[in-house]
């Protein structure tokens, strides 16, 4: 993840100050890139509602994401509060402004002010942060019934980004066909459910949150490992279910020329025999990605942890 090193569109110090503080704070962007992530889970709630979209929420829901990535914001980066605004940051006074869409919402309060717009496309698995000053140059001249404006095309122009566009941890369940999630959801139970998803999310980054929005369950990680969980159930039909907190299966990943999985994340993929040339050692055997379609003939490795 890439921070935009371009300078201050204007020469303010205020503004200057406060990216400076919160590139000092989050040089790569991976603590915002968590908080944009935990307040969409947060938010959903999968474990126990099944959710995983912003269109499965109440309108009411949706806009309490902003209040939610503020207070979790103010959590992960420790910014004191505010006298007047949400936060102070590097000494300075900052609200924090939220919109799926880039159409932050600017009260009186605001103005002459720095704020903090964050927006972020769980869809697409990108967040955007970055500081501007709410000068009568910068905002519009219309109000809505609340007395509320927004920044104009210059005011847009002159917002320094700290990220944009940067990554985050994808919403696998978003990803897939909708018919797809349909029928991985259709299942009766969580342990089928996410057999089912192993099956057909295959080669893709799988979170512990999609594993738990699956299986809708408290034990949901039980549901995962060998033993009766879908690693076991799996195996016949040739699936491995790598984890990411195991080192040694992060590199069967790689060497097999699969995605690999970050720490507290599944890859499942299905393997076939393949002569040690071509292959990856595991359990002692030799390994290969299956290709689409092909016939599965022997169970998956054990794999080491």
């Amino acid at each position: 993840m890439t921070s935009l090193d371009a300078p201050t569109p204007t020469a303010d110090l205020g503004v200057a100050a406060v990216v400076a503080e919160l590139r000092s704070l989050d040089p790569g962007g991976s603590r915002m890139a968590k908080v944009f992530r935990s307040t969409f889970d947060q938010l959903y709630d999968g474990q126990r509602t099944g959710r995983y979209s912003l269109a499965q929420l109440f309108k009411t829901e949706k806009t309490h994401f902003g209040t939610l990535l503020e207070i979790n914001l103010q959590r992960e980066l420790k910014f004191a509060d505010g006298g007047v605004l949400d936060f102070k940051i590097a000494g300075l006074e900052v609200d924090c402004k939220y919109s799926h869409t880039g159409a932050w919402m600017l009260p009186l309060e605001s103005f002459e002010q720095l704020i903090l717009v964050t927006q972020a496309d769980d869809q697409r698995s990108v967040w955007s942060a970055g500081v501007v000053r709410v000068t009568e140059e910068n905002r519009r001249t219309s109000e809505n019934r609340d007395k509320k404006t927004g920044l104009n095309a210059h005011g847009r122009s002159q917002i320094t980004w700290l990220f944009k566009d940067a990554p985050m941890q994808p919403n696998a369940l978003l990803q897939l066909p909708s018919a797809t999630v349909a029928e991985i959801m259709s299942r009766r139970s969580g342990q089928a459910r996410l057999n089912e998803l192993f099956r057909q999310a295959t080669n893709r980054r799988l979170s512990r949150n999609i594993v738990a929005t699956v299986a809708q369950q408290d034990d949901y990680m039980k549901r995962v490992r060998d033993n009766g969980g879908s690693r076991s159930a799996l195996r016949p039909e040739g699936y491995l279910i790598l984890g990411g907190d195991y080192f040694i299966q992060r590199d069967i990943a790689a060497a097999l020329g699969a995605v690999v999985p970050e720490p507290g994340e599944f890859v499942s993929v299905q393997v076939v025999p393949a002569p040690p040339t071509e292959g990856v050692g595991i359990d002692e055997e030799w390994w290969r990605l299956a290709e689409p379609d092909e016939r599965i003939d022997l169970p998956a490795p054990v794999l080491p942890r």
